[in-house]
């Protein structure tokens, strides 16, 4: 029982030991510092966005200060309706940031059950699974994002079904080639032996040992479902209006963009340092957990 109990602690210990380690290597990446505390802001404000400012800002329409440019009683200035353009980038970073972590969950809880089954067991049911994602994966994700709404038509439920759908054969994919790498293990093999069922394996000891990657494809995929989300508002195929969001807010600027640029610079803006952040945690993740880099 004390043998138990100490193995345990060891194990615990070990495992602090690794993300002490994981996080110093981040540490030492001034960009992915840098990318990490840009989005801890865009957290920060998302989260207390009704605190910051009235969401009524953000929808109701008022005529009488319409295209007004960025001055103290609005910082970032009104649009054609005389919405305030500071309260809609706040209140829509919200919905964008966690639509894609949401999307993102979703789609990666999914593909890593398919490909973990397909990468694990191999044979006949890897080739139909897999064949299946090929078919997927020959379809651009934004293009197959678009044909799914333009299937199901335009809302929010329908436009979190494409992301997810488009998203899953790429996690799939990776999950699988990371089951691959790691399945025929010496401690896999004695699991077996063991007499440990299959799903305690994948989900056990399997995937917790190929985490890394999925890690890294997860943060870099969040950003290009941020991108996918203000890309289908823009079209016209995501979130309607008066709902805040960059892509719609975009779109519904283009036409006055001439003489009110800022009612295009300030979402653009928003996406660009989004993505931008995302991008670089998702670089100095590659690097922290990559075991090749360690010294």
């Amino acid at each position: 029982m004390k043998a138990d109990v100490n193995i345990l602690r060891k194990t615990k210990v070990k495992r602090r030991g690794q993300l002490r380690s994981i996080w110093n290597r981040y540490k030492r990446n001034k960009l992915a510092m840098v990318g990490l505390f840009l989005m801890a802001l865009l957290v920060f404000f998302s989260l207390s966005a009704h605190f910051i400012v009235d969401y009524d800002k953000a929808i109701h329409q008022n005529m009488q200060e319409r295209f007004q440019e960025p001055s103290l009683k609005h910082i970032f200035g009104t649009d054609q309706y005389g919405r305030d353009i500071f309260a809609r980038i706040i209140h829509g970073a919200k919905i964008s940031i966690f639509m894609g972590l949401f999307n993102v969950a979703i789609a990666l809880t999914i593909g890593s059950i398919i490909g973990s089954v397909a990468g694990y067991y191999g044979g006949y049911i890897d080739g139909i699974v897999m064949r299946i994602m090929d078919v997927f994966l020959a379809i651009p994700q934004t293009l197959l994002a678009i044909s799914i709404v333009a299937v199901l038509g335009q809302g929010v439920i329908n436009l979190m079904i494409a992301l997810i759908i488009s998203a899953i054969p790429k996690f799939a994919r990776i999950v699988r080639s990371a089951i691959l790498t790691v399945r025929g293990q010496e401690y896999i093999e004695a699991a077996r032996a063991y007499g440990t069922n299959d799903m305690r394996i994948i989900f056990k000891h399997v995937m917790p040992n190929a985490i890394g990657p999925i890690i890294v494809q997860a943060t870099l995929d969040m950003a290009f479902a941020i991108l996918s989300i203000a890309s289908l508002s823009f079209l016209g195929l995501g979130i309607s209006p008066p709902t805040p969001e960059w892509g719609s807010m975009l779109s519904e600027g283009k036409t006055y963009m001439r003489d009110y640029s800022y009612l295009v610079v300030f979402p653009g803006i928003a996406i660009v340092i989004t993505v931008l952040a995302l991008n670089l945690i998702g670089d100095g993740l590659r690097d922290a957990l990559d075991p090749r880099l360690r010294n």
